[in-house]
């Protein structure tokens, strides 16, 4: 569904990589990981994640990234329960910007769905994922069969991305609200490898955790963001850190020596 048709039937219906160069055999504790070897063919793989508010500032970075002059983003709020107020704010959030806009849900009836997944989500050229509930989202993919598809657009190169839910869906592992009374783990897709935090700074219990879960071993090293901060991936190679509020930042954190190290990757202002 467009912008007009959704807006209309609403109202009436109810990073230059900030990090430098990594060095060739980083330990976990030094920083991210080195390059990773490069895929013998193929586009390059996009993945833009920020911890919390992906606003229009991301929105604008995220079509730059697609390299198309009008790019056609669509917003898939599985994660939201296919909330109505988010879906508004995506199409706010496009509105100032030079992009064909539009959104799928999830809660769908074949009766109304008259497209399939790939032919929704592999014509486009960008695909925004909800914040909300990442464990709620991971099940309904899998049973949908979305998560294959959306492996099949990151390897044709269509841009992929979101904040929090719709950050850590891509990794391996991380820390989610998702359960009742306390802040546990999650599996997601695994197309970044290791682990991620998002709220970095936005909630007093991400930090600890993680590290607790790091320094035990229970969890893989990987990458924390505070929100409004975010970070640009080819493939698995950060690329670029960026941030639209100042003192926002991301982390990538590992083990040295026995102890948790948490290195700093200062961001890049996007407007």
């Amino acid at each position: 569904m467009n912008r007009r048709d959704f807006l209309t039937s609403s109202v009436f219906g109810a990073v230059a990589v900030a990090v430098g160069h990594v060095p060739a055999k980083a330990s976990a504790g030094d920083g991210p990981p080195a390059r990773a070897q490069a895929r013998a063919s193929g586009p390059t793989r996009k993945i833009l994640i920020a911890g919390g508010g992906f606003n229009t500032a991301f929105i604008r970075y995220m079509a730059e990234l697609t390299g198309k002059p009008r790019p056609k983003l669509c917003y898939l709020p599985t994660a939201s329960g296919d909330s109505p107020q988010g879906i508004i704010t995506w199409y706010q959030n496009c509105a100032p910007l030079n992009v064909e806009a539009s959104h799928q849900v999830s809660f769908i009836a074949s009766t109304r769905q008259t497209r399939s997944w790939e032919e929704v989500f592999l014509s486009v050229d960008g695909i925004v994922c909800s914040g909300g509930n990442t464990l709620n989202q991971q099940a309904i993919w899998k049973a949908q069969g979305i998560d294959v598809v959306l492996r099949q657009a990151w390897d044709r190169g269509i841009v992929l991305g979101g904040a929090s839910a719709g950050s850590l869906c891509w990794f391996e592992e991380g820390t989610t609200d998702s359960r009742p009374k306390e802040l546990t783990t999650v599996q997601g897709l695994g197309f970044l490898k290791g682990s991620h935090s998002p709220h970095y700074d936005a909630e007093k219990d991400r930090r600890p955790l993680y590290h607790k879960l790091i320094g035990s071993g229970q969890m893989k090293p990987g990458y924390a963001c505070d929100n409004d901060a975010g970070i640009y991936f080819e493939d698995n190679e950060v690329k670029r850190v960026v941030s639209t509020r100042a003192g926002a930042k991301c982390y990538y954190v590992g083990v040295s020596g026995g102890q948790v190290v948490e290195k700093v990757l200062e961001p890049e202002t996007i407007s």
